[in-house]
């Protein structure tokens, strides 16, 4: 298993009244961690999965307060489930090392034919690279 790591860059306008990054921002940290997965490992497949998909579902729990800061906060993301067309991904939203996790959260993603307006199967070079990344939940 091979959990994919993002860098995400904190705004100062991300924090909310209370001092702390405002729930919906992390949203935007998922969509550009799971973009700069698809993106960061050139292989046959990538570039269609990255650029014909749709989020069906979001789930996330938060942990912690993120407060914001100039270092970037890393966003694991790794798939947990692979279907004949549609795929899940987990998230974790942490400190590095032993550092605190601020959320945790899940993604259900659709494959889609935007030239034909519907959803596709997944192609067996998508399916094999994101095999790469898959840790069943347990």
């Amino acid at each position: 298993m091979a959990r994919f790591t993002a860098r995400v860059a904190m705004r100062w306008s991300d924090m909310d009244a209370y001092g702390h990054v405002n729930n919906v921002q992390f949203l935007t940290y998922l969509e550009e961690s799971r973009v700069e997965m698809f993106h960061a490992v050139p292989l046959s497949g990538v570039d269609q999965v990255a650029s014909g998909i749709l989020v069906a579902s979001h789930e996330i729990r938060y942990r912690k307060p993120l407060l914001h800061r100039n270092a970037p906060v890393p966003i694991d993301v790794w798939v947990t489930r692979i279907g004949a067309a549609s795929f899940d991904l987990s998230y974790e939203v942490h400190d590095d090392a032993a550092g605190p996790v601020y959320a945790t959260a899940a993604s259900t993603m659709v494959p889609y034919d935007f030239a034909a307006e519907r959803p596709r199967r997944l192609t067996p070079e998508e399916r094999e690279w994101l095999a790469g990344y898959l840790e069943p939940p347990g």
